[in-house]
């Protein structure tokens, strides 16, 4: 795979990181040491030595991983021009390891995934606030809902296009994010720049329904 790391980064920790991030989304977290160690050509005891264990390994990888997702989204967000789309889409199969495995943390489940999704849900709402002061984004009543309700639908939609639209090779993560793209990036960017609604019926109905909501009738007991 490609380095997610900068030039001056490639150090045998990075390396060990970059072959955990790769293995982990191609293979689960199930891996063991041994076979990650083979993958960067080191000893399993050196990865003891740099990461204590498989534990802080996997920590650090999470931070890796959000550290390289979010740069790319703030680059992609902030500028908001067509090139860049085009660029991200480009270098997907560069950040193939990264989304897989963002994936593979969401199927584990747990305290950790959990946490990854918080976190990817507040860096989203940073983001997109400096896109909202660029100008590219539209303001929202609530901006930390609408960035965790983006987190989870994104990560959501991806997860239920894998299991609809099985990969003949679970571990081809490129190929997986390239089939999803083409079933689902036009009516993706189409949605979110055009919007759905023709005006704000049912917008103005939600909120008087929250402000107000009708009250729940008892039926009457018959005697």
């Amino acid at each position: 795979m490609r380095s997610t790391s900068s030039p001056e980064d490639l150090t045998t920790r990075a390396r060990i990181r970059d072959a955990a991030v790769a293995r982990y989304g191609r293979e689960g977290f199930g891996v063991g040491l041994r076979v990650i160690a083979q993958d960067a050509g080191v000893s399993a005891a050196l990865i003891v030595h740099h990461f204590g264990s498989k534990d802080e390994l996997r920590a650090a990888c999470d931070a890796h991983v959000l550290a390289a997702i979010r740069e790319s989204k703030e680059r992609a967000l902030a500028s908001g021009g067509a090139q860049d789309l085009l660029l991200q889409l480009a270098s997907m199969d560069e950040y193939a390891p990264l989304v897989g495995y963002a994936l593979r943390s969401l199927q584990a489940g747990g305290e950790l995934a959990k946490d990854f999704v918080e976190h990817f849900a507040a860096d989203a709402e940073a983001y997109i606030a400096e896109a909202v002061a660029a100008g590219t984004m539209r303001p929202s009543r609530d901006e930390k809902a609408r960035a965790h309700y983006l987190t989870v639908q994104g990560l959501g939609a991806l997860l239920l296009d894998m299991t609809l639209n099985p990969p003949a090779d679970p571990t081809d993560v490129v190929a997986i994010l390239h089939g999803y793209r083409n079933r689902m990036m036009l009516p993706t960017v189409e949605l979110f720049t055009h919007g759905l609604m023709t005006d704000n019926t049912m917008l103005d109905a939600y909120l008087l329904y929250v402000s107000d909501p009708p009250q729940t009738s008892t039926p009457a007991r018959s005697v």
